[in-house]
């Protein structure tokens, strides 16, 4: 089978050349040495070109993959920050805290009797700092602790992170990390001048742009900054400033990386996890029972509509304009945040996976090919109803496939079509072993 797929790859590449490209010759095998006469077995038909311009659109797929990501010196810390982390947990479990045990351990048994019945058990995300997968209510109070774990060990880094994660407002925080800048700007540039190594904190400018942002004062201190209580000349007042340390003027050059990190940082986000899972076949693949986690309204706002819509359904369907119907579906869209998607293959097996409402059709196509033993096969996906997915970039939410929706993949028919004449169709399923192993019953 694997040489037959080769075979084919072997042909696209043969009958795909350029413009002006001298065509490569086609892959012989070596002829075998001559031996005893015996049946001369049945010569294999050679891949269509319907079959090979298949899978020459599917090899080019692939091609378009993102490139291989880089790590970053944001990156670097928040894998120090998992392996501290890690190491300080099993070098004191016994030491814990109740808080930092539950802080620390997977949180889906926890929740398996409450969840009993439901599709999913919730919307699960995974901290990049620590690699734990925690609900999605319990994501930013998880962070926010790993972040002030930290601290103690890397205060720079750490107050770094506070400032771009905690803080909402993105304009607000790019203003504040742009004067933080221009402070140590200024004294990496004019170090002899005494000015510039003292802020005001009473100053309008601090208090506007820097002072309402979470983090900022811990990594004034942490840069080499402290507090002291001056007199005002010419008053008999006093006021409090930020005064850089005398030593710190010997280490301007980590003050200048300093400044690079705070203005390179970005939030520390937790990525959604895909809750991968495979079921064997089941005529229960289209009943799905979503925890409220999937929904933007509450358990008792998403009641009252359903209460007030079933009342007034028949009224507004015949008053209702086209214009009114598309407003309508656009507030239907915004209800929802995740999507729980299933993909039935031609076996029978069920492939499922939770994204955000708002990603594209192609982020499921990929899903899927990774999912694949052999991710070159060319497929479609098919929405209920039997619409082909042809438009990757729209949204999930665009195409009607929320909260939930039980897909159909089909594979090309040329390619299938000429597997099966060559007597090598695949045999079992075409997920990964690794994928079956851990197979699951509907329910």
């Amino acid at each position: 089978m694997r040489k037959f797929f080769q075979d084919i790859k072997a042909d696209i590449k043969f009958k795909t050349a350029g413009p002006g490209q001298k065509l490569a010759e086609p892959p012989r095998e070596r002829a075998p040495k001559e031996k005893p006469k015996a049946a001369t077995p049945k010569s294999r038909q050679g891949p269509t070109d319907e079959a090979q311009m298949a899978a020459a659109a599917a090899l080019a797929r692939l091609e378009q993959k993102p490139k291989p990501w880089l790590p970053s010196s944001q990156d670097a810390i928040k894998s120090q920050v998992k392996k501290e982390l890690l190491a300080e947990a099993a070098a004191s479990e016994s030491g814990l805290s109740t808080d930092h045990k539950l802080f620390l351990q997977s949180p889906v048994s926890a929740v398996e009797e409450e969840t009993a019945g439901l599709s999913v058990s919730g919307v699960y995300f995974v901290c990049p700092l620590t690699g734990a997968t925690v609900r999605k209510d319990q994501k930013e109070a998880h962070i926010k602790e790993a972040i002030l774990l930290h601290s103690s060990r890397d205060p720079v880094a750490a107050s770094i992170m506070e400032i771009h994660t905690f803080n909402r407002d993105r304009e607000r925080v790019k203003l504040g990390v742009e004067t933080i800048a221009k402070y140590l700007d200024n004294i990496h540039l004019h170090p002899e001048e005494e000015k510039y190594r003292k802020i005001k904190l009473q100053n309008k400018v601090f208090q506007e742009r820097i002072n309402c942002l979470e983090g900022t004062h811990e990594f004034f201190q942490a840069v080499g900054f402290e507090k002291e209580t001056l007199p005002v000349p010419g008053q008999e007042t006093t006021e409090e400033y930020y005064v850089l340390k005398e030593e710190v003027l010997t280490k301007l050059e980590d003050l200048k990386d300093y400044k690079e990190q705070l203005l390179s940082s970005e939030p520390v986000k937790a990525q959604l996890d895909r809750q991968i899972c495979v079921f064997k076949p089941s005529p229960q693949a289209a009943q799905f029972e979503l925890p409220h986690d999937f929904y933007n309204l509450t358990a008792e706002e998403l009641k009252r509509e359903q209460r007030l819509r079933t009342e007034a359904v028949e009224k507004a369907s015949m008053l209702r304009t086209k214009a009114m119907r598309e407003r309508e579906e656009q507030r239907e869209m915004r209800k929802y945040n995740y999507t729980l998607l299933r993909v039935r293959f031609p076996d029978g097996y069920i492939l499922q996976g939770t994204f955000y409402a708002r990603e594209p059709v192609s982020v499921l196509y990929r899903f899927v090919r990774e999912a694949l033993k052999d991710d070159w096969m060319p497929f479609e996906l098919l929405a209920p109803g039997g619409l082909k997915l042809t438009e990757e970039n729209l949204a999930f939410n665009e195409c009607g496939l929320v909260p939930s929706a039980l897909l159909t993949l089909a594979w090309d028919a040329a390619v299938m079509a000429d597997i099966k004449a060559s007597g090598e169709e695949q045999k079992g399923s075409p997920l990964k072993p690794e994928l079956l192993s851990a197979v699951q019953i509907l329910s």
